[in-house]
């Protein structure tokens, strides 16, 4: 199941306000930033992902994916523009 992270009311991002523990019912409530991982489109953590997975080679995701290391690169150019933006809001907020 996919995390939601938008609200579906008024499209707001939205906070982590209850974890609870399995194992012995612990909750913990509150109002949490979620991590900026999680605020990344599922396509954006798959990414992510298949580039730790490759070593950090953009060279090897883009063969993965079929297509030029350019292609490539100006996807992960903007990713890292998104993930900076996403940074700076962040702090600014706090």
């Amino acid at each position: 199941m996919k995390l939601p992270i938008i609200c579906p009311s008024c499209e707001h991002p939205l906070k982590v306000s209850l974890l609870k523990c399995d194992h012995c019912n612990t909750e913990v409530n509150g109002n949490y930033e979620m991590p900026i991982y999680l605020k990344l489109t599922h396509e954006e953590q798959q990414f992510i992902l298949q580039f730790f997975l490759a070593s950090g080679s953009i060279k090897e995701i883009a063969k993965q994916a079929g297509t030029s290391y350019p292609t490539m690169r100006n996807y992960m150019d903007d990713l890292i523009e998104k993930i900076n933006k996403m940074k700076n809001e962040s702090s600014s907020n706090s």
